[in-house]
């Protein structure tokens, strides 16, 4: 039986030196550094995250996939900025990239617009990088990326049109069906991302309305988001965007989560009311983001899997 720890002290050493930077650029911006329970109540409604279900005092409980909904009640409880560095949990997801158990971090900024996050999360992940000399970061909007790529406007893109540009047959088409945002998703992760340089930051902005996620629409053009996403070479390292504060914007999204989850066969989750009464109550305009610590170690270190930066597999058995 091979009880041995996967990383190695170096590797553990340059993650306790990350964290330390991580804190040192939150303190240097004072941005206060908070906890939030890892047990929650609900889970997210969104069709692409799955969570686990624990049971706690006798009712089902959910580990969070991040500590965005608490986080966004402490803003509105009248909480500065502030940040949190965390494990989080997401079903169904195992790979070269992905771990059911990973480390985030998360921070939100009061009165931050688009171009302010943006230059904020370059500005970070700036800073947790130590070995590899970046070349200046390139800021592209989403649509520009796949009308360079792949010569089709992604806003307007039709199914057909975007699987003709993937060369894809018969059994893709039917595996990724007709959902329009599935296909530009995969076009982003096979394609598009695929010519990002390995030595610089690439923030892809402006997204579709229709993956706005928890993000507002763009007040010039309500046909996308004001949503990022940072990328090194291909690995997308951090997601963010202008909070969404509108109360039943917000609440007819969940319910359309919803619906698409039970049209998936997916569970249907019960919508976070606590939540939504923070937005009622009212969440300051602020801006956020989701970085993923263990991919930043994994292009700093070099190394090819995210497997060789943990310590341990997480769920390990006996004999794996």
């Amino acid at each position: 039986m091979n009880w041995k720890p996967i990383a190695d002290v170096a590797t553990a050493r340059a993650r306790a030196q990350m964290l330390d930077r991580a804190r040192n650029y939150f303190r240097s911006q004072d941005v206060l550094e908070v906890c939030t329970p890892a047990l929650q109540g609900s889970a997210p409604t969104d069709p692409n995250i799955a969570s686990f279900e624990v049971m706690s005092g006798g009712r089902p409980s959910f580990l969070h996939t991040s500590p965005e909904y608490c986080m966004k009640r402490l803003l509105a409880a009248g909480y500065p900025d502030i940040f949190q560095i965390c494990t989080v949990f997401r079903d169904n997801e195992s790979g070269r990239l992905h771990l059911p158990e990973f480390t985030m971090i998360e921070w939100y900024r009061i009165g931050f617009g688009l171009q302010q996050i943006m230059s904020d999360a370059v500005a970070l992940t700036s800073k947790l990088i130590s070995n590899l000399t970046l070349r200046e970061t390139r800021y592209i909007s989403y649509r520009q990326v796949f009308r360079d790529s792949m010569d089709i406007d992604p806003l307007t893109a039709s199914v057909e049109s975007i699987a003709n540009a993937l060369n894809a047959d018969a059994g893709l088409r039917q595996s990724v069906g007709d959902d329009v945002d599935a296909w530009l998703d995969l076009a982003m992760a096979t394609r598009i991302a695929e010519t990002f340089p390995d030595d610089r930051l690439t923030v892809v902005f402006h997204y579709p309305a229709s993956q706005a996620a928890l993000a507002r629409l763009c007040p010039e053009d309500a046909g996308v988001a004001d949503r990022f996403e940072i990328f090194v070479g291909a690995i997308e390292i951090a997601n963010g965007f202008v909070e969404l504060n509108d109360s039943e914007e917000q609440l007819e999204r969940f319910e359309s989560d919803n619906q698409r989850r039970g049209n998936a066969g997916l569970p249907v989750h019960e919508i976070d009311a606590k939540l939504i009464g923070a937005l009622r109550d009212g969440m300051p305009a602020s801006a956020g983001v989701a970085l993923g610590l263990d991919r930043v170690l994994l292009i700093d270190e070099a190394l090819d899997d995210i497997r060789n930066v943990m310590t341990f597999m997480p769920g390990e058995k006996d004999g794996r």
